[in-house]
């Protein structure tokens, strides 16, 4: 008989569907299916199914990732109902992500969302106790971080840790069938539905649903993580060197710093922006990875919530918004806590990129997952074992957290390098680089820097003969003159280019200077004059990038000047502010080419350009 309630107690009132869903359970118990999963993690995108469990017509069953789920479709084919906790924002996803030719039928009794109706919130441990209810004994202290704990140790060798995994599940599945007789009885149902109630408690703890059956030591194709030499190996990522960076928001907190020299990691702990700056400058970097966001929302213009724009932009990027859409939990980068971080990330990025040092925004948690290291709080010695199964070498065993996520952060700067991510951005927002083993390869992109008359349109115009997109920033320069209605002519060119590096655009000018040539897998781009058009265009292809400077000296530049008329004086023009920090270039480039005979020369040494680029590029991809 239904429970009647205490004199005075109130009950909520169920909908009609909701009153049909629960009285085909009752009259049909041995057709309901009580499912949970176990995963690596909370986000669909990137973690995956370890255990799936469940109970139906009086029997436990549970398959382990990589047996088959013929089971589990042939018993959902035939279940009228299926009872979850959070199912439908977790498990079901999962579950039609990796397994789609399961159909679980269309009643779908969300055990979250029926406790709320009621009074009860909380996880379903919490409920467990407020409800008073004792089926997990032994493993009463296992929770959802150490689940995924005894997946990792089990996958090194711990066949035990399996089975308590699997038991910590099928407890879950059991205190649901208790808590879904708890709550039914809170509901005030009309007796005409059903006098007698099957106890549902008996069909998701069937007899014997805590007998475990044996289970074999992980299989090989489970247990073996990828290796920096099976992912990295044979790509550039092998030679270069990497800086890792895990800010955080103050100088008084030491911030993790990693240089990352193929697979050597050297650490530790730094504090002021200025050390920060000096360490990584002095190590030489190719790239730099930093662990803080690097950018503002379109349209702020500040980190603090007095911004003009905060009401209409809001205080998230639009990369963090589709972190959220894979499920995974992220601060959005101006919330109060954040601000600071973001702030201070973004003056180490534009110190470092003006200084001509290519600088991404890293997202450690992805890679960790591509490794199979349980991510942050699962604990400091997983990260350490994890990253050394990987194959980093260093003194592991002395490295704190801040350290550790910082060697991470740089090992996403060698996947980046060798054009295995995903880049997570917007034209307006620069991109979130995400770890991606079949990610979209980085275009080829030459770039062409020099003084005046030394020959680099030259060289850009012989590459693109050769099939190479071709782009220069003087078109976007010239765009932007014809929009102000002014000459089109080198002392208003170079007018306007002092003007735009000058007020923080740089950036932007790389941008649109880009974004003419589109999605062309091989470009060349002409007139490279700041050291943070090198680090834009080292961003944007990683190891794909080659920078040139092509140089001359001066009698023969200025030889080749006086057949331009039309440019002006040599010395005034070679003289402008535009121009002055064209020889620190020379030191960022790839490739000096002295370009002191006959254009015929040029041709060979483009042929060979384009031939090196390319060799390059096939092996970041292979």
């Amino acid at each position: 008989m239904l429970a009647r309630p205490p004199p005075g107690e109130r009950r909520p009132h169920l909908p009609l569907r909701l009153k049909e869903q629960l009285d085909l359970c009752s009259q049909y118990p041995e057709r309901v299916l009580f499912l949970d999963i176990e995963t690596t993690g909370l986000s669909h995108h990137y973690d995956e199914i370890t255990v799936i469990g469940w109970s139906i017509a009086g029997r436990a069953s549970t398959i382990v990732k990589g047996d088959s789920h013929h089971r589990l479709r042939e018993d959902a084919r035939h279940a009228l109902a299926l009872v979850t906790f959070n199912g439908i924002r977790f498990d079901q996803r999962f579950i039609r992500q990796e397994f789609p030719d399961v159909a679980f039928p269309v009643h779908h009794i969300d055990l979250m969302y029926l406790c709320r109706r009621v009074g009860l919130t909380g996880g379903q441990k919490a409920i467990e106790r407020e409800l008073g209810l004792d089926l997990r004994g032994e493993i009463a202290e296992v929770d959802g971080f150490a689940a995924v704990l005894l997946w990792h140790r089990y996958l090194r060798g711990d066949v035990a840790a399996l089975e308590t995994l699997v038991r910590y599940n099928r407890a879950d599945i059991a205190a649901m069938g208790a808590i879904f007789d708890h709550v039914v009885d809170r509901f005030q149902i009309e007796p005409d539905l059903f006098l007698q109630r099957s106890a549902l408690r008996e069909w998701a703890a069937p007899s014997g649903w805590m007998e475990i059956p044996p289970f074999p030591s992980a299989r090989a194709e489970l247990s073996s993580a990828p290796t920096f030499d099976q992912l990295l190996g044979g790509t550039p990522a092998e030679g270069v060197r990497v800086v890792g960076i895990d800010l955080t928001g103050s100088e008084a907190r030491g911030s993790g710093w990693c240089l990352l020299e193929g697979k050597k990691a050297s650490f530790k702990t730094v504090l002021t922006d200025a050390d920060l700056l000096e360490l990584t400058l002095s190590s030489k970097p190719d790239l730099v990875s930093i662990d803080s966001p690097l950018c503002l929302p379109a349209g702020r213009v500040s980190v603090e919530d007095s911004d003009p724009g905060r009401a209409r932009f809001g205080i998230m990027r639009e990369c963090e918004r589709e972190l959220k859409r894979r499920g995974v939990n992220v601060y959005p980068c101006l919330l109060p806590s954040m601000q600071k971080l973001t702030a201070r990330g973004i003056r180490l990025a534009t110190s470092l990129r003006r200084l001509g040092v290519p600088v991404i925004e890293s997202y450690p948690g992805a890679a960790q997952d591509i490794m199979r290291i349980p991510r942050k709080g699962a604990g400091i010695e997983w990260l350490k074992l994890g990253l050394a199964d990987f194959g980093v070498i260093g003194d592991l065993a002395v490295a704190s957290h801040d350290e550790l996520d910082a060697i991470t952060s740089a090992l996403v700067g060698s996947f980046h390098l060798s054009g295995l991510v995903e880049a997570m951005g917007t034209p307006e927002e620069p991109p979130l680089i995400i770890p991606k083993l079949d990610g979209k390869a980085h275009p080829i992109i030459i770039g062409i820097s020099g003084p005046i008359a030394a020959g680099k349109t030259t060289v850009a115009q012989s590459l693109e003969k050769l099939g190479f997109a071709y782009t220069r920033f003087s078109l976007v320069i010239d765009e932007e003159l014809k929009s102000r209605g002014m000459p089109l002519d080198r002392h208003h060119r170079q007018a306007l280019g002092d003007e735009i590096n000058r007020t923080g655009r740089q950036r932007w000018l790389a941008e649109q200077t880009l974004s003419r040539v589109g999605d062309a897998s091989a470009i060349v781009v002409d007139g490279l004059r700041f050291p943070e058009d090198h680090a834009f265009l080292a961003e944007r292809a990683g190891g794909s990038f080659l920078h040139v400077f092509v140089d001359a000296d001066e009698n023969t530049r200025r030889q080749r000047y006086a057949l331009r008329p039309a440019d002006g004086d040599f010395d005034a023009a070679s003289a402008s502010d535009v121009e002055g920090q064209v020889q620190t270039l020379r030191s960022l480039a790839d490739i000096v080419f002295p370009n002191v005979g006959s254009k015929d020369d040029i041709s060979p040494f483009a042929m060979n350009l384009a031939a090196q680029t390319r060799a390059k590029t096939c092996q970041s991809r292979s």
